[in-house]
């Protein structure tokens, strides 16, 4: 599953965020079925930033949330996100997508 988070960040707050985002990131990618993650600056608007994370499934990605090294380097941040959906499905070739059934949490 990917995890595709958006943030708009003042100019002025860059590279303090900058250094928030890549100790989130490093946080999250100490936790068990996290397979790749990456911070972005969008090149049109550079007060828009992403931290995109990749996970075996979605059970990963929810129980990293709850460790403790997340909650105090990855949450606090994460809690600056934009209000919009941030978990994706794979879509992998021949797979069925978004099947209006509860998922599974691994």
């Amino acid at each position: 599953m990917l995890v595709v988070t958006r943030f708009r960040v003042p100019e002025v707050e860059s590279q303090a965020f900058r250094l928030a985002i890549e100790r989130a990131r490093e946080a999250l990618a100490a936790r068990p079925g996290f397979l790749a993650g990456i911070v972005g600056r969008n090149v049109d608007d550079p007060e828009l930033w992403t931290l995109t994370t990749r996970w075996e499934h979605v059970g990963a990605y929810r129980r990293a949330l709850s460790s403790y090294d997340v909650k105090m380097h990855a949450v606090p941040l994460l809690g600056r996100a934009l209000d919009e959906p941030s978990a994706y499905e794979v879509a992998e070739p021949g797979t069925d997508l978004n099947t209006a059934v509860a998922r599974s949490l691994g």
